[in-house]
């Protein structure tokens, strides 16, 4: 199948850049270095190849991705980050043989583990973005908790998201050496082998955290584009040209509903980008003649929401489809 015989609109991953971007972050970071998220792809397929690259550890983001995985024998070392009231879907991956462990910041998330069925647990620790995770002076006292439960406690975690998208270097590296003194010393006081955090957004720069939960270095966007990595973009929403006015704009048939736009708007190569909606980009010219009917390869800012709208994913080499994988890990 050529891509022109595709429904737009499509989502479409470079094999070229797929391979190469598989191949530098398992250089950067071999093995159980890199706990892989899957919440980026939502795909085990690409979940295999991440696997079969040497990361046998797996991030997760909801119960969903949890029991997806399992179900496709990548069920080694699942850490779903994510705190859970009602445990017991995980409780029943834990009893059909895979290893799953939960993120908790609470006495309550705690009780919750225990009463579904899940045997193992890190306490999540806030390091400064305003999100999950306990204050770092309670992590000792929380993971006492948990053991008294019944638990077995393997560490910490803690995610400093805030720090992904910071772009000048000297910053990014302070900022994160601030956020992981932090959960090191929520470490010290819980005990385990655990010390999970960071992204693709400072992978490089994150050696105090013992493996990282980078995701989307796998597939990129615009957003990480901007600074630098030695990632290629290999997603784009592929779309046609539906409507071309004499005013000097075109309009392509992808919008708000195939695109994450928390990041902001799209790209188009030869193109500017005026806005966005329901179903319809509209751009203006910018070096190359778009006509009626032309495919569009459309550059998304954020890769984790916009894959989650789609069912599935073709990878191509140039104009030629040459595998196409179910994005079977949406929903919850």
């Amino acid at each position: 199948m050529r891509i022109d015989q595709l429904q737009t609109p499509a989502l479409l991953v470079d094999k070229a850049a797929l391979e190469h971007n598989l191949q530098t972050m398992a250089a950067a970071l071999p093995g159980a270095r890199l706990r892989p998220h899957v919440k980026a792809h939502k795909t085990t397929g690409l979940a295999r190849l991440q696997y079969a690259a040497g990361h046998h550890g797996f991030t997760c983001a909801t119960i969903r991705e949890v029991e997806g995985m399992a179900a496709a024998g990548l069920g080694d070392d699942l850490l779903l980050a994510n705190e859970v009231l009602d445990a017991s879907r995980l409780g029943a991956v834990v009893a059909s043989g895979a290893r799953v462990t939960l993120a908790v910041d609470s006495d309550v998330t705690v009780d919750a583990a225990v009463a579904g069925g899940v045997r193992e647990v890190v306490i999540d620790v806030n390091v400064g973005l305003p999100r999950c995770g306990c204050e770092p002076d309670d992590a000792g006292r929380l993971a006492d908790y948990a053991r008294g439960k019944g638990l077995d406690v393997r560490g910490v975690m803690g995610y400093e998201g805030h720090v992904m998208p910071v772009l000048d270097a000297a910053d990014k590296l302070r900022q994160t050496e601030e956020c992981m003194a932090k959960l090191l010393k929520a470490s010290a006081d819980v005990g385990g082998d655990l010390v999970s955090a960071g992204g693709t957004g400072n992978y490089a720069v994150n050696t105090w955290a013992g493996e990282i939960q980078a995701g989307s270095y796998l597939l990129m966007d615009t957003a990480y584009g901007e600074q630098g990595m030695p990632f290629q973009q290999a997603l784009t929403v592929l779309g046609r040209v539906i409507s071309s006015n004499a005013g000097g704009w075109r309009v392509v048939d992808v919008g708000l509903k195939s695109l994450g736009m928390d990041h902001g708007n799209p790209s188009i190569a030869g193109a500017a980008v005026w806005f966005c909606s329901d179903e319809h980009t509209t751009f203006s010219e910018d070096g190359t003649t778009f006509a009626v009917g032309d495919l569009v390869r459309v550059l998304p800012a954020h890769v984790d929401p916009t894959v989650a709208m789609h069912e599935r994913l073709h990878i191509v080499d140039g104009d030629e489809v040459v595998d196409t994988y179910e994005v079977d890990l949406r929903g919850w």
